[in-house]
Protein backbone atom coordinates (compact mmCIF):
# COMPACT_ATOMS: atom_id res chain seq x y z
CA UNK A 1 0.00 0.00 0.00
CA UNK A 2 1.42 3.35 -1.01
CA UNK A 3 2.15 6.14 1.42
CA UNK A 4 -0.54 8.33 -0.19
CA UNK A 5 -3.21 5.65 0.35
CA UNK A 6 -2.15 5.26 3.98
CA UNK A 7 -2.48 9.02 4.52
CA UNK A 8 -5.95 9.01 2.94
CA UNK A 9 -7.05 6.15 5.20
CA UNK A 10 -5.74 7.94 8.31
CA UNK A 11 -7.53 11.15 7.31
CA UNK A 12 -10.77 9.26 6.61
CA UNK A 13 -10.63 7.52 10.01
CA UNK A 14 -9.96 10.86 11.73
CA UNK A 15 -12.94 12.48 9.98
CA UNK A 16 -15.16 9.54 10.93
CA UNK A 17 -14.12 9.79 14.60
CA UNK A 18 -14.73 13.53 14.53
CA UNK A 19 -18.23 13.06 13.07
CA UNK A 20 -19.14 10.49 15.71
CA UNK A 21 -17.91 12.83 18.46
CA UNK A 22 -19.92 15.76 17.07
CA UNK A 23 -23.08 13.64 16.84
CA UNK A 24 -22.62 12.38 20.40
CA UNK A 25 -22.08 15.89 21.78
CA UNK A 26 -25.08 17.20 19.85
CA UNK A 27 -27.28 14.43 21.27
CA UNK A 28 -26.07 15.10 24.84
CA UNK A 29 -26.54 18.84 24.43
CA UNK A 30 -30.12 18.40 23.25
CA UNK A 31 -30.97 16.13 26.19
CA UNK A 32 -29.56 18.35 28.96
CA UNK A 33 -29.16 22.09 29.40
CA UNK A 34 -25.71 23.50 28.84
CA UNK A 35 -25.31 24.81 32.38
CA UNK A 36 -27.44 23.62 35.27
CA UNK A 37 -25.74 26.22 37.48
CA UNK A 38 -27.72 28.99 35.78
CA UNK A 39 -31.14 27.43 36.43
CA UNK A 40 -33.73 28.96 38.69
CA UNK A 41 -34.89 26.79 41.59
CA UNK A 42 -38.14 25.49 40.03
CA UNK A 43 -36.39 24.79 36.72
CA UNK A 44 -33.73 22.79 38.56
CA UNK A 45 -36.45 20.81 40.37
CA UNK A 46 -38.16 19.97 37.07
CA UNK A 47 -34.78 19.07 35.53
CA UNK A 48 -34.01 16.72 38.45
CA UNK A 49 -37.48 15.16 38.22
CA UNK A 50 -37.02 14.44 34.51
CA UNK A 51 -33.56 13.00 35.15
CA UNK A 52 -35.02 10.68 37.79
CA UNK A 53 -37.78 9.59 35.39
CA UNK A 54 -35.18 8.73 32.77
CA UNK A 55 -33.24 6.75 35.39
CA UNK A 56 -36.22 4.50 36.12
CA UNK A 57 -37.98 6.31 38.97
CA UNK A 58 -41.76 6.07 38.88
CA UNK A 59 -44.56 8.33 40.10
CA UNK A 60 -42.15 11.28 40.01
CA UNK A 61 -43.98 14.36 41.25
CA UNK A 62 -42.65 17.88 41.75
CA UNK A 63 -44.33 19.30 44.85
CA UNK A 64 -46.26 22.57 44.77
CA UNK A 65 -43.36 24.74 45.97
CA UNK A 66 -44.54 26.62 49.01
CA UNK A 67 -45.64 24.63 52.03
CA UNK A 68 -43.89 21.52 50.71
CA UNK A 69 -42.14 20.87 54.04
CA UNK A 70 -38.74 21.06 52.38
CA UNK A 71 -39.41 18.38 49.80
CA UNK A 72 -39.32 19.21 46.10
CA UNK A 73 -39.77 15.78 44.48
CA UNK A 74 -41.64 12.64 45.51
CA UNK A 75 -40.74 9.46 43.64
CA UNK A 76 -40.55 5.67 43.82
CA UNK A 77 -38.10 3.12 42.46
CA UNK A 78 -38.02 -0.63 42.96
CA UNK A 79 -40.66 -0.42 45.69
CA UNK A 80 -38.73 2.22 47.65
CA UNK A 81 -40.35 5.64 48.13
CA UNK A 82 -38.25 8.83 48.12
CA UNK A 83 -38.63 12.39 49.38
CA UNK A 84 -36.06 14.58 47.62
CA UNK A 85 -34.89 18.10 48.41
CA UNK A 86 -33.32 19.94 45.42
CA UNK A 87 -30.76 22.70 45.88
CA UNK A 88 -29.36 24.70 42.96
CA UNK A 89 -26.70 26.76 44.72
CA UNK A 90 -23.54 28.67 43.90
CA UNK A 91 -21.88 27.45 47.12
CA UNK A 92 -21.69 24.13 49.00
CA UNK A 93 -24.93 22.89 50.56
CA UNK A 94 -25.15 23.06 54.36
CA UNK A 95 -26.92 21.29 57.19
CA UNK A 96 -30.30 23.01 56.74
CA UNK A 97 -30.97 21.08 53.51
CA UNK A 98 -30.31 17.82 55.36
CA UNK A 99 -32.70 18.86 58.13
CA UNK A 100 -35.40 19.71 55.57
CA UNK A 101 -35.02 16.35 53.84
CA UNK A 102 -35.17 14.57 57.20
CA UNK A 103 -38.34 16.37 58.27
CA UNK A 104 -39.95 16.10 54.83
CA UNK A 105 -39.22 12.38 54.58
CA UNK A 106 -41.25 11.81 57.73
CA UNK A 107 -43.97 14.30 56.79
CA UNK A 108 -44.60 12.55 53.45
CA UNK A 109 -44.15 9.11 55.05
CA UNK A 110 -41.39 8.11 52.63
CA UNK A 111 -38.75 5.43 53.14
CA UNK A 112 -35.75 7.45 51.95
CA UNK A 113 -34.84 11.12 52.15
CA UNK A 114 -32.31 12.64 49.75
CA UNK A 115 -30.78 15.98 48.84
CA UNK A 116 -29.93 16.51 45.16
CA UNK A 117 -27.68 19.44 44.22
CA UNK A 118 -25.55 20.99 41.50
CA UNK A 119 -22.89 21.59 44.17
CA UNK A 120 -21.18 19.56 46.89
CA UNK A 121 -21.90 19.36 50.63
CA UNK A 122 -20.16 20.94 53.60
CA UNK A 123 -18.50 18.58 56.09
CA UNK A 124 -21.16 19.29 58.75
CA UNK A 125 -23.86 18.47 56.17
CA UNK A 126 -22.18 15.15 55.36
CA UNK A 127 -21.96 14.33 59.07
CA UNK A 128 -25.63 15.22 59.63
CA UNK A 129 -26.71 13.16 56.62
CA UNK A 130 -24.89 10.10 57.95
CA UNK A 131 -26.49 10.51 61.37
CA UNK A 132 -30.00 11.15 59.96
CA UNK A 133 -29.68 8.58 57.14
CA UNK A 134 -30.24 11.06 54.30
CA UNK A 135 -28.81 10.30 50.85
CA UNK A 136 -26.56 12.96 49.34
CA UNK A 137 -26.65 13.27 45.56
CA UNK A 138 -24.01 15.88 44.77
CA UNK A 139 -22.75 17.40 41.51
CA UNK A 140 -20.57 14.38 40.72
CA UNK A 141 -23.49 12.00 41.23
CA UNK A 142 -25.76 14.21 39.12
CA UNK A 143 -23.17 14.33 36.31
CA UNK A 144 -22.77 10.55 36.40
CA UNK A 145 -26.55 10.16 36.12
CA UNK A 146 -26.54 12.43 33.08
CA UNK A 147 -23.58 10.61 31.48
CA UNK A 148 -25.10 7.16 32.00
CA UNK A 149 -28.23 8.41 30.30
CA UNK A 150 -26.50 9.85 27.22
Amino acid sequence: MSFEVQIIIVIAVFILILLVAVLFLHKAKKRYPADIDLMEGRDFERFCAELLRRRGFLEVEVTKGSGDYGIDILAEKDGVTYAIQCKCYATPVGVSAIQEAYAGRDYYDRMVGAVMTNQYFTSPAVDAAKKLKILLWDRGYLERMMEEEA
